[in-house]
């Protein structure tokens, strides 16, 4: 069997990500592909990130004439988790023209695990659920459908939706083969990132999934489990991409980062060893920067550290169940700037019964941290969550974002989408153009007419 595989992550059709511009080769996708490759099958990627969509899918059908279409979507990035609403229309789009076509598709990701029969009724013949590798080597080495794990398809006489057993999550991480990065055009993502940056970044992964519990964090794929690589074997594939494609820079696109203090220091003893050091961004948490770890991490290459700080506010994160505190937040800074690595937060308004303290506690915490970047969002509910349970009953007919810097409310918060939207832009502006007073002057202004526009709304309801 000839299998083409996609993704539904279109750069361009993402504003924010258009003007970002630092996009990265779908790395389940080619990993997937090279699973398939590893069992015989003749496998192509057709890449939608960077071109035409649409165009790139019809050509690559007509040509490749596969017996399996698979929308195979990049489950180590941030996007496909978001489930946006704009990559599930090209997802759907997708499987039409496969059955024009003739061709049976296939759908693996986070948003199709959640909305299994809306992928099935607008065309997919399959739908993986869990980790994708292994169920779809036997779909497309031709095992019986009902006796695949981790499969949904529609029985052909009632129509039904039947689901199989689940499927086991992999433990052994490196018995999977290289990603393909042949299947892709590197050097196209290398042309970008230099017109825009300067430099040129690829992304790798350590682990899969992560232990910890915050009850807004959506975890389809991999539940609350967490599997890593050895440090070794993270090594050595840093090597070869130093050696084969010599990026400037390394994105390790993890859930979590550097999660056992033992494992980051046999990692920074092998990339010593070996000479692999290729300077790399990762996420991690805050309690986990311990000053051993970060050093560590500085050994390894590492220049960028990116926490999910999520709020000022103790009251806030322990609502969330982060299992953090702020002191720690300041701490694992501080641990960042001696060792000279760029510290960012990410910052997390509108969680439920938030009030104008605890937003007033994070814009202190953003102040008395200094981090060098920041990324704002508002809370979002997705399925599975405990906060969906906890808003459901008041989310309308928006359930998705429709790009990444949507940030819509999708349920009651105290203020207003305007008002948090108005608050990312303050927070921005003043980490990131903090010597532009006029800019950060009008950007809190508009907060504050909006706060008082909210309030005054608030008083009239009650």
């Amino acid at each position: 069997m000839n299998v083409l595989l996609t993704h539904s992550n279109h750069v361009f059709s993402d504003e924010k990500q258009r003007q970002k511009m630092e996009p990265y080769p779908p790395l389940q996708t080619i990993l997937a592909a090279a699973v398939l490759r590893k069992a015989g099958l003749a496998v192509d990627v057709c890449d939608t990130a960077l071109d035409s969509p649409e165009e790139v899918l019809t050509r690559a059908i007509r040509k490749a004439a596969p017996c399996l279409v698979v929308v195979c979507e990049d489950d180590f990035n941030f996007l496909t988790k978001m489930c946006l609403s704009r990559n599930r229309e090209l997802a759907f789009w997708t499987a039409n023209l496969a059955s024009e076509y003739n061709c049976p598709s296939a759908v693996h990701g986070s948003d199709s695990t959640d909305r299994v029969d809306e992928y099935l009724k607008a065309g997919f013949n399959y739908v993986l659920i869990g980790e994708v590798e292994e169920t779809l080597r036997e779909l497309a080495t031709g095992s019986p459908p009902e006796q695949v794990a981790g499969l949904a398809y529609r029985e052909s006489e009632s129509g039904r939706t039947r689901r199989t057993a689940p499927r086991g999550l992999r433990t052994q991480l490196d018995e999977l083969p290289m990603p393909a990065w042949d299947l892709v055009n590197i050097n196209r993502y290398r042309e970008l990132w230099l017109e825009h940056h300067g430099y040129f970044s690829l992304n790798l992964v350590s682990s899969r999934g992560c232990p910890f519990r915050c009850n807004w964090c959506a975890k389809p794929i991999w539940g609350n489990s967490y599997h890593v690589r050895s440090a070794t074997s993270v090594a050595e594939e840093m090597l070869h991409l130093k050696t084969r494609y010599a990026p400037d820079h390394i994105w390790f696109a993890d859930d979590i980062f550097a999660l056992s203090a033992s494992w980051t220091e046999e990692f920074a003893d092998a990339v010593e060893k070996m000479r692999a050091q290729i300077p790399f961004k990762m996420q991690s948490r805050c309690d986990l920067m311990t000053r051993q770890t970060v050093a560590d991490l500085k050994r390894a290459g590492c220049c960028d550290v990116w926490m999910g700080a999520e709020s000022g506010s103790q009251r806030t994160l322990d609502a969330m169940e982060k299992g953090t505190n702020v002191q720690q937040i300041l701490q694992a800074r501080e641990n960042l700037r001696r060792n000279g690595i760029r510290a960012g937060l990410f910052i997390q308004f509108g969680y439920p019964g938030e009030t104008w303290e605890d937003i007033e506690s994070t814009v202190h915490m953003v102040r008395a941290a200094e981090p060098d970047d920041v990324g704002v969002s508002v809370t979002y509910p997705l399925p599975g969550t405990k906060l969906h349970q906890l808003v459901s009953s008041e989310l309308g007919k928006k359930t998705s974002w429709t790009e990444s810097g949507d940030l819509s409310m999708m349920f009651r918060g105290t203020f207003s989408t305007e008002l948090y939207r108005a608050l990312a832009r303050a927070i921005h502006v003043e980490v990131r153009n903090p010597g532009n007073s006029s800019l950060l002057a009008r950007a809190w202004a508009d907060v504050d007419a909006l706060k008082s526009a909210d309030m005054c709304t608030v008083e009239v309801a009650s």
